[in-house]
């Protein structure tokens, strides 16, 4: 019978077993992005945002 395992500690999992520690930073940088876009989607930062990109 497998473990039911959440989304992150798979991820963590996949971390530790495979070695792949810069995959960290790169999601969690990712995630922050996606936050702040998600945030400033219809408010007046808006048309700040789209200067990062």
């Amino acid at each position: 019978m497998a473990k039911d395992h959440s989304l992150l500690s798979e991820f963590w999992l996949f971390l530790k077993t495979e070695k792949k520690w810069w995959l960290g930073p790169v999601m969690g940088i990712l995630l922050l992005v996606a936050a702040v876009l998600v945030v400033a989607n219809g408010s007046a930062v808006a048309p700040f945002v789209y200067t990062f990109f």
